[in-house]
């Protein structure tokens, strides 16, 4: 696995919102992050969320938005072979450095999967969607196959994290409903990042990006994980938080639970295990 960052690349990061880093895992490594990640999809079947098989609320439909990509999140909870891949402190370590921050929680992790003729995923920001706010948050996106500009690669906007609020539009059927919110970023450049399987991207939860539609017959898949600055607190939004755990948070309430958001990070604090 690739992990040493180099100072042209943070400050490209920090710049940009994002960063594509090209063979960031070896040929063994790819494998077991496939093998781990479909074994959990698969577990999961119609069900998008660990831990709530069984609530309509996550059950797969047959929406505009569920034929953008198979979507299962929080895998690491549900099986042991990709809670070994995610709580890697070495993906912890690289989120820091990126963001510039101390410590990194594990908000959630999420397969993407593009199916076959899979509708496009339209122009929008992460963060407004997650239960904290914060400009450092920072996700990892890795590339299970190869990510083509046929099959749906990623697109960003650059610059667009330093100059966003977190008002977004959704992930609708409309491309550029986010130019709604800023319709000052309609004439920006954009930059396509296809990636061979095994490479990677990071960017800012604040950072304009979407995926094209997979014109092809076969799947794109990816996995991604979304991390949290240790010391995120809760902004009211209960997102993938189960019912359980939101009762028990007022808004300002730190989200310091390591059975929900593992530390998996942290140059001083002792760190969730795998």
């Amino acid at each position: 696995m690739y992990t040493d960052l180099t100072q042209a690349q943070i400050d490209s990061y920090r710049n940009n919102g994002f960063i594509v880093i090209h063979d960031f895992l070896t040929a063994d490594e790819l494998e077991t992050w496939r093998d781990a990640v479909e074994e959990a999809v698969a577990e999961l079947g119609q069900w998008k969320l660990a831990g709530q098989e069984g609530n309509e609320r996550w059950q797969e439909g047959d929406s505009y938005y569920d034929r953008v990509f198979v979507q299962r999140i929080n895998l690491w909870q549900a099986n042991e072979k990709v809670r070994q891949v995610m709580l890697d402190p070495r993906l912890g370590r690289m989120a820091a450095q990126l963001s510039g921050v101390e410590g990194i929680r594990l908000y959630h992790d999420q397969a993407l999967h593009k199916a076959p003729w899979a509708n496009p995923t339209a122009w929008h920001l992460d963060d407004p969607f997650w239960s904290f706010s914060s400009p450092d948050a920072i996700s990892i996106w890795v590339a299970l196959d190869d990510s083509t500009l046929e099959n749906g690669c990623l697109y960003f906007m650059p610059g667009t994290h330093k100059r966003a609020t977190f008002n977004s539009s959704g992930i609708g059927e409309n491309l550029g409903d986010l130019f709604n919110v800023y319709p000052q970023w309609k004439n920006n450049p954009t930059v396509a990042a296809p990636m061979k399987a095994g490479s990677c991207s990071f960017h800012n939860g604040l950072v304009a990006h979407a995926a094209g539609a997979n014109m092809t017959p076969g799947w794109r898949r990816a996995m991604t994980c979304l991390y949290m600055p240790d010391g995120s607190v809760f902004n009211g939004n209960q997102d993938v938080l189960p019912d359980s755990y939101v009762a028990t948070l007022k808004i300002g309430a730190p989200l310091d639970s390591d059975e929900q958001n593992p530390l998996i990070y942290h140059p001083v604090k002792p760190l969730v295990t795998a």
